[in-house]
């Protein structure tokens, strides 16, 4: 006869666990995750004088705070400072490289990193050159993170400014690169004032490339957003996408209503790049145990987990489930649902997507989900 001292725990997963957990990133910004430390170094090599602080660690802090207005337009204003110095072949190779690094060592095993080749040329290099030293420094990146004993592999997303008229020229760009480190193409910016239909072009000279985008949709601005990046530019991916809460009614009694751009986004599992912090800081989200990513997991859309600027948001992709594992008690399946999904949206072919569910994520999942069974031995004493 025998009897259970201990049975596998339904907690919450721990800090460190959550830092050993293979994660998937596909809405970061290169400019908006550069090391305080390497802002400051590259403004004193290029002769940059307007950084607000020489520290790190308050220049760090006045990132944050300074992205902390509630509005997206400010938000977008402390990018002044990481362009400025992203200049160079070096600085970009540099900025690559460490961010892939950081990355690894935060446990992301899959990301796509997005920036806006368009801001990178004000010192003479082509739109080429930066292309191919941000690639050179991925790879880079990738390589000193398996010298660490991490791995992690990086796709670029090249972004167009959609308040600028560049997009067909980085979608044809980003068509040229495709099989050489770029995963996709973008647009970013403020929305109010420039939707996504003043970029149709682009859009439709990927679609005939038969290549991937994503757009920026429903993060500061509504449903039209949203239902223009699908229904006219045909996104395969939104970026953000969290406005579209504003289509679902929930009753007193809890019964929960979509409307039919919702159940759209839902039926034809659409993947939304959830950014938490970032919205919180672009009221796009009062807090996190508000943020429409609770309701939204709940009615099973396609929803992701993403930093979006880990430099403004003092984030990363720990911090990010740290944070939503407070909020909403999330366990490791959570995380690994996630996590799957990400993957499954990615733009990478589908036989690599299913290895690295198969071989990399639920491995790593489940090794750390059984690691209860090892914590104490049935039968001992504390």
């Amino acid at each position: 006869m025998t009897s259970e001292t201990f049975s596998r725990p339904a907690s919450r997963p721990s800090p460190d666990q959550i830092r050993r957990a293979p994660k998937v990133l596909l809405h970061d910004h290169l400019d908006g995750g550069v090391r305080p430390g390497t802002v400051i170094d590259l403004a004193a090599q290029v002769g940059y004088d307007k950084l607000p602080e020489t520290d790190p660690d308050r220049l760090g802090v006045w990132f944050r705070e300074a992205a902390d207005s509630g509005s997206l337009e400010r938000y977008l204003e402390t990018f002044a400072h990481t362009c400025a110095v992203m200049q160079t072949r070096e600085a970009l190779v540099r900025v690559a490289a460490e961010c892939a690094e950081d990355l690894a060592e935060d446990g992301v095993v899959y990301a796509e990193v997005r920036y806006a080749p368009e801001l990178h040329v004000e010192k003479g290099l082509s739109l080429d050159e930066v292309v191919e030293a941000v690639n050179e420094g991925f790879r880079e990146g990738e390589r000193r993170a398996r010298a660490n004993g991490h791995r992690i592999r990086v796709g670029a997303l090249l972004t167009a400014m959609r308040h600028a008229a560049r997009a067909l020229e980085i979608a044809e760009l980003a068509n040229k690169y495709r099989d050489s480190g770029v995963a996709g193409f973008d647009i970013a910016g403020a929305e109010a004032g420039f939707p996504p239909t003043r970029h149709l072009d682009a859009f439709e000279y990927l679609k005939r490339e038969n290549n991937h985008f994503t757009i920026h949709a429903g993060e500061a601005f509504g449903l039209p957003s949203i239902w223009q990046a699908l229904q006219w530019c045909g996104a395969d991916r939104l970026g953000h996408g969290v406005r579209i809460i504003d289509d679902i009614e929930v009753a007193e009694d809890g019964t929960v209503t979509l409307g039919r751009l919702a159940s759209y986004v839902r039926d034809k599992r659409i993947p939304l790049e959830m950014c938490p912090t970032s919205n919180l800081q672009t009221a796009a989200a009062n807090s996190y145990e508000e943020h429409p990513i609770g309701l939204l997991r709940k009615l099973h859309f396609r929803l992701t987990v993403n930093t979006d600027n880990r430099l403004m948001s003092g984030t990363s992709m720990s911090r990010e489930f740290e944070h939503l594992v407070k909020a909403f008690g999330y366990s490791l399946d959570d995380m690994q649902w996630f996590t799957v999904n990400a993957m499954k949206s990615a733009f990478i072919p589908f036989d690599e997507r299913l290895a690295m569910i198969n071989e990399v994520i639920k491995p790593g999942y489940a090794e750390l989900k059984s690691e209860w069974l090892f914590e104490r031995t049935p039968g001992a004493t504390a």
